[in-house]
């Protein structure tokens, strides 16, 4: 109830339609993650107002430094989607954050501070090789060490760095160092390639304090290009917040929230004056003696290597543009291919998150050890619950945790078809967004349930008169791997490379021209534009023949073959 009236004020701040929702949804979860929005009070439901959220966005776009409009505007949506740290802009008691809204072009402190100038750090894992194939353990560790000498040439705080074992274990140590990936077990998940990019939890007496840690479904680089995230820059912001500042909304400042890019020549990185007076306010001036600072014996780095001109290979390209997903969802306003043991996910501005996928058994907490294959999936509308069918089982989802009591039988269901026989599995589900109502799909057929009902996990019994055929829904395959509902509330049907696309909740749209999913979705490469392919390119009636007859031989001239095409095609429809 209250998310439903935050996003209907926020598509009125907006101007939006209500095909939006999804991603004004979204605005509001990113609002309340960095700060901007306290989180709803269980005790007393309180709901925002319309002028609280308009102050939230304000605030927002005043810190981010764009325009000040109090609209999610594109260029305040744009910001959203930028690759940030996950820690929040505003943190701290109410009048905290009231003050902190009232400055501007100032340094934040966090209130913490170690008590000691004489530091330790240590690294416990290192960048994937996979997707960070030139980030050699020394490297990375030569990369560390001049982010912390950028506070130390600032303060006199010293850094050294405590080294593995005989074992070859990592060291513990003030500030701990490690690449993760999604859950790793400090209760702030990373969430894939983009979004989040590292986070660092200030200095305190938690057996946390200090660890800095990196998402390692990013790919790292020193240097950084457009196709990487540049490590040194994001270690710097980290580093600061391992040290007791929060984020400022000053430009320039290493502590902006928002990444920034590489910052050139690393060994001769400076702070500007806003990150220095900051880390001087906690910890002092720096005495300009020469004694102090990072380990005595500072390594020297190599030259950055040049930018690269294409992306690192991808193990798993052909099976990402091949198409003959498993099952497709819209869950979050993002779309979902689950191939296999992977999956991509596509953003509602149509970029992936990562061209390289996801594995499902890390994601999605709860699933059978192995499960190589999803049948369908879908959110439900009335709690936002996430349904997984998987062979004769189903599997209900808070987010990305199973919730418990699960899995249990389809046959809860209660879907016989015509013959009287039980469904066992599920091979398509979806809402349509045109009547809310949702759909089951399964050996030709198609079961429609209404979940709406208030006090009701889930309404498990088919509507009066179904089963009904699939060959109701006219101009796309009966038998489709998966459906979503997108856009304006269209409904999408997904089989082997191709989609479908019906508008306005229309049902007989005989002609309906499929369209390639690794091209429009999955940022595949389309096919030469001389080459015919059966897979990506519309796909003509069996029963129509359209042979091109002698005329269109190639020693002709290019004018006749195009005529020949033409008057093929035109008999091929009149039949």
């Amino acid at each position: 109830m209250e998310l439903g009236l935050l996003v209907l004020t926020l598509l009125t701040l907006s101007g939006g339609t209500s095909g939006q929702s999804d991603q004004y949804s979204k605005a509001v979860d990113w609002l309340s993650r960095y700060g901007y929005l306290p989180p709803a009070d269980p005790r007393t439901s309180k709901l925002q107002t319309k002028d609280g959220l308009e102050k939230a966005i304000r605030v927002m776009q005043r810190f981010g430094g764009v325009q000040e409009t109090g609209v999610l505007d594109h260029e305040t949506l744009k910001l959203m989607s930028t690759p940030r740290c996950s820690l929040p802009d505003i943190v701290g008691s109410e009048d905290m954050r009231r003050r902190r809204r009232r400055r501007r072009k100032r340094y934040a402190l966090s209130g913490l501070k170690w008590h000691k100038t004489d530091l330790t750090w240590s690294v416990h894992s290192y960048p994937s090789t996979t997707l960070s194939p030139g980030m050699a353990p020394s490297l990375v560790d030569n990369i560390l060490t001049h982010a912390f000498k950028a506070w130390s040439d600032a303060a006199p705080v010293n850094f050294r760095r405590l080294s593995t074992d005989s074992r070859g274990a990592a060291a513990g140590g003030d500030i701990r160092v490690s690449f993760n990936r999604f859950l790793h077990e400090d209760g702030y998940p990373f969430d894939g390639q983009g979004g989040t990019l590292a986070h660092a939890f200030f200095p305190s007496r938690d057996e946390v304090a200090g660890d800095t840690h990196f998402d390692d479904d990013e790919i790292w680089s020193y240097g950084g290009d457009s196709g990487s995230t540049d490590l040194f820059t994001v270690a710097v912001h980290e580093f600061g917040h391992a040290l007791g500042l929060s984020h400022s909304s000053s430009d320039p400042s290493i502590m902006r929230p928002y990444y920034q890019g590489a910052v050139g020549n690393i060994q001769h990185f400076k702070l500007e004056l806003d990150d220095k007076l900051a880390i001087q306010q906690l910890y002092g001036v720096k005495d300009e003696r020469p004694s102090g600072g990072v380990d005595p014996d500072l390594p020297r780095l190599p030259s950055p290597p040049p930018p690269r001109a294409t992306q690192p290979s991808e193990p798993l390209f052909p099976e990402r543009c091949r198409g003959g997903f498993d099952a497709v969802a819209n869950i979050r306003g993002e779309v979902f291919f689950f191939k296999g043991e992977h999956f991509w996910r596509t953003k509602r501005d149509g970029s992936l998150v990562s061209l390289n996928p996801a594995q499902i058994k890390n994601f999605w907490i709860g699933l059978p050890q192995g499960t190589n294959k999803i049948d369908a999936v879908y959110e439900r509308k009335s709690d936002s619950r996430i349904i997984f069918f998987i062979g004769s089982q189903y599997w209900v989802f808070k987010d990305t945790v199973a919730m418990t009591g699960y899995p249990r039988p389809i046959s809860e269901w209660n879907m016989s078809r015509r013959s009287g026989v039980m469904v066992d599995r599920v091979e398509a589900a979806f809402i349509w967004a045109h009547n809310g109502k949702t759909y089951l799909f399964s050996g030709g057929e198609f079961w429609r349930f209404d979940e709406s009902r208030k006090g009701e996990e889930t309404n498990m019994q088919p509507e009066p008169g179904y089963p009904r055929d699939n060959s109701l829904w006219a101009g796309v395959p009966n038998h489709m791997d998966d459906i979503i509902s997108w856009g304006e509330g269209d409904a999408y049907f997904f089989k082997d490379n191709l989609y479908w696309v019906l508008k306005n909740g229309g049902l007989n749209q005989e002609v309906v021209t499929p369209k390639s999913i690794a091209v429009d979705w999955l940022r595949c490469p389309a096919p030469p534009a001389t080459t015919t392919s059966p897979a990506v390119g519309p796909r003509i009636p069996k029963a129509c023949s359209c042979e091109l007859n002698g005329s269109s031989s190639l020693k002709r001239s290019s004018w006749l073959l195009l005529i020949s095409v033409l008057l093929a095609i035109s008999e091929c429809i009149r039949k």
